[in-house]
């Protein structure tokens, strides 16, 4: 997936506030760096999983 990261990430925004995802390599998720949303959605198998049920909040409590 990584290859593809630059094109996609053009194209994606996030599903809950509508800003720019990162991909974070280690957690393998895009995260939304809006840091009032910053949602955090899973990628399995080369696929984002861009549904907000699915996402975790990256905001410390």
């Amino acid at each position: 997936m990584s290859d593809l990261i630059p094109g996609i990430l053009e194209l994606l925004v996030c599903p809950h506030c509508h800003g720019q995802l990162a991909w974070d390599y280690e957690a393998s998720e895009l995260v939304c760096t809006d840091p009032d949303c910053a949602l955090a959605y899973p990628v399995r198998g080369g696929i984002p999983i861009l549904v907000i049920d699915e996402a975790r909040s990256t905001k410390a409590p």
